[in-house]
């Protein structure tokens, strides 16, 4: 038998507020606050626009399907639909002062249709009949709906493998996601650390539970955090807890720094360094070399010896320009052009004092006189005089 429920089956019902002898009918639905209708086998809800007054509503255990013909109780606050047929979150527009929600144990998969519910602080969505293999999904517009007012949630067993989109539930201080496949500590731990009110923090029956040190590790998430799994946390722990990450916090942005500092000393520095800019140089300019490793601790010697590089090369390509006699004659003395064969030259440039080998130390005036041509017999000692073996 299809049950609807309507004003002839509340009139009927005995379990909520009696009618009066002398009271009419449409008073008696006017006053009504609360109605039980849960374990009825009720299919649909037809209308009740008469009930005006109407704040709570207990539809739990039934057949129905589909949420409609409530857009008259603008008074409600606790609807209790979990453990029906329902596919779909929808004509709720009108609720605006719902503050409690149960839509536990039904067909939904996708918390959708909240966007006007602006003062909802509980929302219940676990343990949904999904099809094989899926998981409960979150419209991005409910979300940002409720960032401001939801406080309490329940999506346990829905197959939720990450909560990242939740973050905008700033608000939020109790949160429970037993039985779903969440597996990252390091994901969740973004996700509390966002959730500056939450007490109340339940996980159980998650992947995520067998990790080494789980509970240790969550605590550690969340000042706030008083209950984890359905056990309270002492003070005693929490404390001893929040030393021990401070510690290994310290401990970790020493061994960075130390780590930093080791690879810019030793120039141990990992991947292509940008192009390096040279001094007075245009900013199209882009040479095509790289910095060694190890040249960032030297940069400013690295820096003047490229300076004084190319000052050298403009002094080259002009040696009279900004020269004075001074500077010329401190400069050092260039080697002398290699030496070539007198089979090459008409004549020899100079002439050579002929020096016989065995009178190599006679004085000058005693040697021979000037050769004017020298002949394949005479080379030249370490003075640069001719000697003729």
């Amino acid at each position: 038998m299809m049950v609807k429920l309507n004003v002839d089956l509340i009139a009927k019902s005995s379990s909520h507020a009696r009618k009066k002898r002398d009271e009419t009918l449409q008073h008696y639905l006017k006053r009504l606050t609360h109605l039980y209708f849960a374990e009825k086998g009720i299919v649909e809800i037809e209308d009740l626009s008469q009930c005006r007054n109407l704040s709570v509503l207990y539809l739990y255990d039934n057949s129905v399907s589909k949420i409609q013909n409530l857009g008259c109780a603008s008074n409600l606050t606790h609807l209790y639909l979990q453990n029906n047929e329902i596919t779909k979150i929808e004509n709720l527009s009108a609720l605006t002062k719902l503050s409690k929600l149960y839509l536990g144990a039904n067909l939904i998969t996708v918390i959708e249709g909240l966007e006007k519910l602006n003062q909802l602080r509980e929302l219940h969505v676990e343990n949904q009949n999904l099809p094989p293999g899926e998981k409960l999904l979150f419209d991005p517009r409910s979300l940002v709906a409720l960032s401001s007012c939801l406080q309490v949630l329940n999506i346990s067993g829905n197959n939720i493998d990450d909560i990242h989109d939740l973050r905008l539930l700033v608000n939020l201080s109790q949160f429970m996601a037993t039985d779903n496949n969440l597996r990252d500590l390091r994901a969740m731990s973004l996700v509390i650390g966002s959730w500056a009110h939450l007490w109340r923090l339940e996980l159980s029956g998650n992947p995520i539970c067998r990790k080494s040190k789980y509970r240790d590790r969550v605590i550690v998430m969340s000042e706030s955090l008083a209950i984890l799994d359905g056990k309270e946390i002492s003070d005693t722990e929490k404390k001893f807890l929040m030393k021990w990450k401070e510690a290994k916090e310290l401990k970790r942005r020493q061994r960075l720094e130390s780590q930093t500092r080791s690879s810019l000393g030793d120039g141990n520095l990992v991947g292509d360094l940008p192009p390096l800019q040279l001094p007075n140089a245009p900013p199209t300019y882009r040479p095509n070399f790289y910095v060694m490793p190890g040249m960032l601790s030297h940069k400013k010697e690295f820096e003047a010896i490229l300076a004084r590089s190319a000052s050298s090369k403009a002094s080259s390509a002009d040696p009279l320009r900004g020269r004075s006699a001074h500077v010329t004659s401190m400069q050092q003395p260039q080697p002398p052009p290699p030496r070539k064969s007198y089979s090459d030259l008409e004549k020899p440039p100079t002439k050579y004092k002929k020096v016989y080998a065995e009178q190599r130390h006679t004085p000058v005036q005693e040697r021979e006189p000037i050769l004017d041509i020298p002949t394949a017999d005479v080379d030249l000692n370490s003075s640069g005089h001719l000697v003729v073996t």
